[in-house]
């Protein structure tokens, strides 16, 4: 199944989630002179117009991007890379809102390195056109689950890693646990960040406790916007992270109750913060 078109929810609450806290990861990584990889499992078309019929479709960046923007000068200084990589995509391309390959491209080094999946052809013609001048860039029409074996681990033994499935089919929350298992057998140091959905069906419920289960370094991260409403329904969304920067649980202290105020809905929202050493 290619059904699934991140087009229709650019720069949405979960986006913002997302987003902030791969630019603080990206950050950390570049203090250190030797270069890194940046790998997207499941990376998208790369940037989206929220001028467009999908974006304007349920219109989620109002309530996502839109409300920060709104108040930008009142938020920390460690969210100014994630707002300076919107401002600099803008100038060329008004109007726009960078998916997570875009993020990293703006953020990344000249000798740092980029390895994209995508296997929705439209998104992937998109993706492979985004990135044509970016000779840092590489870009596969394929599974990104399966593509991702190959690469580890990377020359530079220095990646983060996004795992981003649309979980469109339960599978996906097996494959997700599996792929991680499997990538860090292969590479364990590397910084991993998995991104899922706070849904009222079993997967997703399920999910944090498997990937929680891994005996491996880890930080918990869940944004909820509102109650749940019905089994389909994203109310929130989470990222687990393996291998994260050691500044990153003090970070998240100061983002997510800013995050929780801006993007939820008042007597509803809530954050998670879990760490395990």
């Amino acid at each position: 199944m290619l059904s699934y078109r991140h087009a229709f929810h650019a720069g949405n609450h979960a986006d913002v989630l997302k987003h902030s806290v791969l630019t603080l990861v990206i950050e950390y990584l570049k203090q250190k002179e030797k270069p890194f990889w940046y790998i997207d499992t499941h990376a998208g078309a790369g940037i989206y117009s929220l001028d467009s019929s999908e974006a304007k479709k349920n219109a989620e960046f109002k309530t996502g991007i839109e409300r920060l923007l709104d108040r930008r000068d009142e938020l920390p200084e460690l969210l100014q890379p994630y707002f300076a990589t919107i401002d600099e995509l803008r100038r060329a391309v008004p109007g726009a809102y960078p998916g997570s390959p875009m993020f990293a491209e703006y953020l990344l080094r000249e000798d740092d390195r980029l390895r994209l999946f995508e296997l929705h052809p439209q998104d992937h013609e998109l993706l492979k056109n985004n990135f044509a001048q970016d000779r840092r860039a590489l870009v596969a029409q394929s599974d990104g689950f399966t593509g991702l074996k190959a690469l580890l681990p990377p020359p530079p033994r220095r990646a983060v890693v996004l795992i981003d499935p649309p979980y469109e089919l339960k599978e996906d929350y097996a494959h997700v646990v599996r792929a991680l298992q499997d990538a860090l057998q292969r590479f364990s140091n590397g910084t991993y960040i998995v991104w899922y959905p706070l849904l009222s069906r079993a997967e997703s419920q399920r999910l944090p406790q498997k990937l929680s289960e891994l005996a491996v370094p880890s930080l918990r991260v869940e944004l909820k916007v509102e109650n749940p409403k019905g089994e389909f329904g994203m109310f929130g969304s989470g990222l687990f992270i393996v291998n994260p920067p050691w500044v990153l649980q003090d970070q998240l202290k100061i983002l997510l109750p800013e995050l929780q105020m801006l993007l939820g809905k008042t007597g509803e929202a809530e954050f998670l913060l879990e760490v395990k050493e």
